[in-house]
């Protein structure tokens, strides 16, 4: 495996990333933020009201609310903690800057897919809705090869791939600061697994709505505390956060320094942590049940933000505040990514944190394996797959989970990050070309709004859209 990932795995991702994902991202983001005229900044206030006044539909479909529930599920986990831990460590403080940049911008990025996956979503025998990328690349694009495509890396990145690493964080977690042996977390991870998958789209829905929201505030909390009673520090670290993003602070040079390595390492991380582009929130998104498209895509692009600009940087306050005792760039491993955070919350705060963070790194990594698994379940339906295979996959998932906590994981973060990477490529391409859509939607949205009318989509007859739009939803 090291000899595969060597020759292999590892040059696809250096090529992948430092020369084609990273300015995709970013140019993408810029694009849409330009042709939304600012959606981002311009309707911030709307995407609050939009999620606070979501409601369950009446048509099958989960709430709007519950749909950005799921979302936040499988954004906020290990790349909150471990994962802004990494950049911190292989990209210096001013990788927080390049995720800052990834996390805004992507937010022009996550209202246009959310808002395409609203567009193209489909209704299942059961009432409920399905959609995403699989959908709006077969039927946007009439590619249904392209669909297939994105539906496979989707069920290998989420459905195995990011579950073994969320179960490995937690199986970390619980030997480092409470000894509790490896095997035990593997047992107790796929007991808790086991009825929440087996449950369905509709039973994760509702864990998350109850379970992500209080404790993702109260990790933000436990930021502020931080960061109030170290108000003095605060100056000199936002000076090596710009410092660092332009390759100016030379005390990192040849440790984490470097303007390439802060920027590649804030824009993987970032998108690992937020999935804006990557094309696995829009399965969430289509499945809620909305008057109007742009309103789940307001909601999912206020996911982003809150994952990347709250949480994350959250994550690297804490770091960065706890200086050079816990955290010095380029010295800290991957692998001590969710334990460096938790050190850094002790050494700031007591040791009377390890337990709490104990709890809030698990919630999050196991609500990020039901989000994940929820994502693999949309898209296994859109290849077809029956109740038996179905069955087989919930199966695959739990093993992933036992497995991922039992070893170690260098080999499958690589192969995640090649997968997501291909993902993120798939689902850029598309969503740039069906972008005229969502432009559309959102015009119709805001013309709706200045005549003083709560928004109602209607694909037929509408003036906004660049065409006809197929299928029987709108």
């Amino acid at each position: 495996m090291d000899y595969i990932q060597e020759v292999l795995i590892d040059p696809i991702s250096r090529i992948l990333w430092n020369y084609v994902l990273v300015y995709l991202l970013i140019g993408a983001g810029l694009w849409f933020t330009i042709r939304t005229r600012f959606v981002q900044v311009r309707m911030f206030p709307q995407m609050i009201r939009t999620m606070s006044g979501s409601r369950q539909g009446s048509e099958g479909g989960i709430s709007s609310f519950q749909a950005f529930a799921v979302g936040l599920a499988s954004r906020v986990g290990t790349g909150n903690i471990a994962g802004v831990a990494i950049a911190l460590t292989l990209g210096g403080p001013g990788a927080v800057f390049w995720m800052w940049v990834v996390g805004l911008i992507g937010m022009a990025t996550g209202f246009v897919e959310a808002t395409l996956a609203q567009i193209y979503k489909v209704r299942w025998p059961d009432g409920s809705f399905r959609g995403g990328p699989a959908y709006y690349i077969q039927t946007g694009l009439k590619s249904r090869a392209g669909g297939v495509v994105f539906a496979v890396l989707l069920i290998i990145t989420f459905g195995v791939a990011f579950n073994m690493v969320q179960a490995n964080t937690i199986s970390d977690v619980l030997k480092s600061a409470h000894t509790v042996d490896q095997k035990w977390s593997a047992i107790i991870l796929a007991a808790l697994t086991a009825p929440v998958v087996f449950g369905g789209v509709r039973r994760i829905a509702k864990v998350a709505e109850l379970v992500l929201p209080f404790f993702a505030l109260v990790y933000v909390l436990l930021a502020v505390v931080i960061i109030v009673t170290n108000l003095g520090s605060l100056p000199a670290v936002f000076s090596d956060i710009f410092s660092s993003a332009f390759g100016l602070n030379p005390a990192l040079a040849g440790t984490a320094g470097g303007i390439t390595a802060a920027m590649l390492n804030g824009a993987k991380r970032g998108l690992f942590s937020n999935e804006a582009g990557m094309g696995s929130a829009p399965n969430a998104a289509a499945t809620a049940t909305v008057d109007h498209p742009v309103k789940q895509g307001l909601v999912q692009s206020l996911g982003v933000f809150v994952d990347t600009i709250i949480i994350c940087s959250s994550t690297a306050f804490i770091i960065l505040l706890a200086g050079p005792s816990v955290y010095v760039p380029g010295q800290t491993g991957a692998a001590a990514g969710a334990s460096l955070t938790q050190t850094a919350v002790a050494a700031l705060l007591g040791n009377w944190t390890t337990g709490l963070m104990t709890l809030l790194i698990f919630v999050f990594a196991f609500s990020s394996v039901l989000g994940n698994y929820s994502y693999a379940e949309v898209n296994l339906d859109f290849l077809g797959v029956g109740p038996r295979g179905l069955m087989l996959f919930r199966i695959v998932v739990i093993a992933s989970v036992l497995v991922g906590a039992l070893i170690a994981l260098e080999s499958v973060w690589a192969i995640a990050d090649v997968a997501m990477g291909l993902m993120a490529l798939v689902n850029l391409t598309a969503i740039i070309l069906l972008g005229k859509w969502a432009f559309g939607a959102l015009a119709d949205y805001q013309r709706q709004r200045a005549e003083g009318s709560d928004p109602v989509f209607a694909a037929e007859n509408n003036g906004s859209l660049p065409g006809v739009l197929p299928g029987d939803i709108w």
